[in-house]
């Protein structure tokens, strides 16, 4: 069965629809045979309302906006059947009173202010203000050739505006970018003949390394694979290598995509010489760079193909300030950890998603078949009232229920839990995008954009997901499946009215909820060129500072006094420490290696070319084996790389240290548990 897609205008998702389609043609019977005997009623009403429905989407009877060669998005009719019930069945709950509503108002956008906002977003509103900030400048020192080209776009668009309302002189680009004219010239990042999209340019052959299958990140199909195995690289600019394509090359206006999970293609990300990093790899301060680059990225990608990145602009919304479902994930976690501290998942969600993955996880129709509306409403009540208490009975709830209060958290969410801003932006990717290479690209970036809480929320829940698509042979839930469920959860959320493209998007949100469950271990690994552009932003900010102090007078008295006084035998405890290069008592390419929680608390190492952090991190565990205490032996150690261009990043196992040494010279390395 294929699904066909065609080129039309963007998909705004807004709301729930009061009037969900439920089912078509052809599922009556396989719903009837999924449900339980209890359903029945609600069944056959559900039943009417889908035959009505049908009649809107099929054929001769449906007017325009919803036939099927308009459809951004459409597949045979039995293919979306678990869609359209799981809508229905939203619908319903909604209608019994079980979910509160909340409406997220849209605010019209005036001419200037969304590129204002997108400065302000990518860490760049010295542009707006006209102060010369450090961070602002060293953002700017970092970007590529097609990112410098993405921000200028926007920024010119906004002094234009301004200028024609006439509020006020706007700084002109060329002070900006330090040109002589309105397109300034950057250096272009080096792209291979391979660009990492895997679009091979003509006449070019693909180079690949002769790499052993631990080196790599494999995300593809556990079964019936296809025989080509595609590779993603990190190393360029997902928007640099669309920059080397031919101008003359068009998209497809029409794609066809299949819905079997051997369609999907299996990618392989090779681990360079610094290794993998995932999002929890970096700290706090440097994920907020990621976060600024990634827009920046996504901005440029998207303008290399030709797309419009839309954003919605909405009213914040304050949510519940206690209790577990409507809560704002930040206010969630918040409460959370006054009793389990650095908790980066709410505990409730947590709960609920052990209840299932202990027992539910091979259970027929897990997500599909819907408990009692009754049963989780009064289940809902109690979890309110006792969770906090420690005195809510687990061994009460069945498993469907449980499946039933787990979706109805991620949609009373105040905001959804891929934020409003940028539901737009998943829906284009799909319908102006023809590659799932291309797709994974833009994807990637967009979790990269996610707040943490939203992220490390979402992780979780997709690692659960994949466990119920590993469990197919007995719960009969295939990836398909599972995607058409959790599609309507996710993507159709509380606002005014759902419009005839939302329903149209109903095979677009599926296929996307595929990818990010089958190619989740991707997307949750940051770009390693992003990594490099937040060393060069975090270099530049140190030498931005340096040069700063130099110019201060009382600064330069200081170190003319100091360079007068005889040098002392001994260096004063406190004393500014060199970096490891500068110091004569450590030759070049011996770092010492700290490691607070051993016995042997420091030790220095030689490194060679093919010296590993995980070698390091043996001779430690050697090192210590008797004198260490059993909590520590207990616990997984990692290496940490901390300061000098980074402010803390913990290290893949098959990181090469003399390529990370020489990338930071000042850092100091810490061995240390991985926080969770």
């Amino acid at each position: 069965v294929t699904m066909e897609m065609k080129d039309s205008g963007s998909v705004v998702l807004t709301a729930y629809h009061p009037h969900s389609p439920a089912r078509i043609p052809g599922m009556e019977q396989s719903f009837g045979q999924d449900m339980p005997p209890s359903h029945s009623p609600s069944s056959r009403k559900s039943l009417s309302r889908c035959r009505r429905i049908n009649r809107m989407l099929s054929n001769e009877s449906a007017p325009p906006a919803f036939s099927r060669s308009n459809s951004q998005a459409s597949m045979d009719s039995t293919s979306m059947e678990d869609f359209w019930c799981e809508v229905e069945s939203i619908k319903e709950s909604r209608e019994d009173g079980s979910e509160e509503a909340m409406l997220l108002e849209f605010k019209p956008a005036d001419e200037g202010e969304l590129e204002a906002e997108w400065l302000q977003d990518v860490g760049l509103s010295t542009l707006i203000s006209g102060a010369e900030e450090e961070d602002g400048q060293a953002l700017l020192s970092t970007l590529t050739r097609t990112q410098a080209a993405a921000v200028q776009k926007r920024y010119n668009t906004y002094t234009q505006t301004l200028r024609k309302k006439n509020k006020h002189t706007v700084r002109d680009v060329r002070d900006i970018f330090g040109t002589s004219d309105s397109s300034p010239t950057f250096e272009t990042v080096p792209v291979s003949p391979v660009s990492s999209n895997g679009i091979q340019l003509p006449g070019q052959k693909p180079v690949w390394k002769s790499v052993s299958s631990k080196s790599c990140l494999d995300c593809g199909i556990d079964k019936g694979s296809p025989s080509i195995t595609e590779e993603l690289s990190y190393e360029v600019s997902f928007s640099e290598s669309i920059a080397v394509l031919p101008k003359t090359q068009e998209w497809p206006k029409n794609q066809r995509f299949k819905k079997e999970d051997s369609a999907l293609p299996k990618f392989i990300v090779r681990k360079s010489r610094f290794g993998l990093t995932e999002v929890g790899d970096l700290s706090p301060e440097d994920m907020k760079k990621i976060r600024y680059l990634s827009l920046i990225e996504l901005t440029a990608f998207y303008d290399a193909l030709g797309v419009e990145l839309k954003r919605n602009r909405v009213e914040r919304v304050r949510g519940r300030e206690n209790g577990l479902f409507g809560v704002p994930l930040t206010v969630l976690l918040e409460n959370d950890q006054k009793k389990v501290p650095r908790i980066k998942v709410p505990l409730i969600f947590q709960k609920l998603l052990l209840k299932l993955e202990e027992t539910g996880l091979e259970t027929e129709g897990i997500l599909r078949v819907p408990g009692s509306a009754s049963r989780v409403k009064n289940l809902h009540q109690e979890l309110e009232a006792k969770f906090y208490e420690d005195t809510f009975d687990w061994d009460q709830v069945r498993n469907n229920d449980a499946a039933g209060l787990l979706k109805m958290f991620i949609r009373e969410l105040p905001s959804p839990l891929f934020t409003v801003e940028y539901l737009p932006a998943f829906i284009t990717l799909v319908e102006k995008i023809s590659k799932i290479k291309l797709q994974l690209q833009a994807l990637h970036l967009l979790i990269m954009l996610m707040p943490e809480a939203n992220r490390d929320t979402a992780k979780a829940f997709l690692q659960f997901l994949k466990k119920v698509v590993a469990n197919e042979g007995k719960n009969k839930m295939n990836l398909w499946n599972v995607s058409m469920i959790v599609a309507p959860n996710l993507f159709i959320y509380k606002g005014k009215r759902a419009n005839q493209q939302e329903m149209q998007a109903a095979a677009t949100t599926a296929h996307i909820v595929r990818l990010l469950i089958r190619y989740q271990d991707i997307l949750w690994t940051v770009p390693s060129f992003l990594i490099s552009q937040v060393r060069k932003m975090n270099e530049a900010a140190m030498n931005n500072s340096k040069r700063q102090l130099m110019f201060d007078k009382g600064v330069r008295k200081l170190l003319r006094r100091k360079t007068m006084e005889r040098e002392r035998p001994e260096r004063p405890e406190g004393a500014v420490t060199f970096p490891p290069y500068l110091q004569s008592d450590i030759p070049e390419g011996v770092i010492r290696v700290y490691a607070p929680l051993h016995s042997k608390v420091s030790m220095a190492i030689q490194l060679n070319s093919q010296t590993k952090a995980r070698d390091i991190l043996a001779r430690f565990h050697c090192e210590n084996s008797h004198g260490s205490s059993q909590n520590v032996r207990g616990q997984i150690q990692s290496l940490h790389e901390i300061g000098g261009n980074i402010g803390q990043h913990c290290l893949d196992p098959d990181a090469f240290m003399l390529d990370v040494y020489r990338a930071n010279p000042q850092a100091e390395w810490v061995i240390k548990p991985k926080a969770s």
